[in-house]
């Protein structure tokens, strides 16, 4: 399970996914399979989520790594960059940023 703690000193990754409401099903599908098949079995994972908007044509990832050269090598994965590629063909647009954990209340 995620936890959101001041001082982390991992690597913070939010993505967000700009998709219409016709694909957004798919998307989060084959987000889920990533990560229940690559992502969340690649050194250094420690948590992630999935998130979806009430419109469903904005999705927002969440995951945390345990350092930034982790999340950096699991895009590198062959198979994770195959299905990168299924995955932005569904979106109009797609932007990871990493992240410092500065407060959680």
């Amino acid at each position: 399970m995620t936890e959101i703690k001041a001082g982390f000193t991992g690597q913070t990754v939010i993505c967000t996914f700009d998709v219409t409401p016709g694909t957004a099903h798919d998307v989060l599908e084959a987000l889920e399979d990533a990560y229940a098949a690559v992502i969340s079995h690649q050194p250094g994972y420690i948590s992630g989520a999935v998130h979806l908007n009430d419109a469903q044509t904005r999705i927002a990832t969440y995951s945390q790594w345990q350092a930034r050269g982790d999340y950096q090598a699991m895009l590198r994965n062959p198979e994770m960059r195959n299905r990168n590629r299924v995955i932005h063909g569904m979106c109009r647009s797609f932007e990871p940023v990493m992240y410092e954990v500065v407060s959680a209340f």
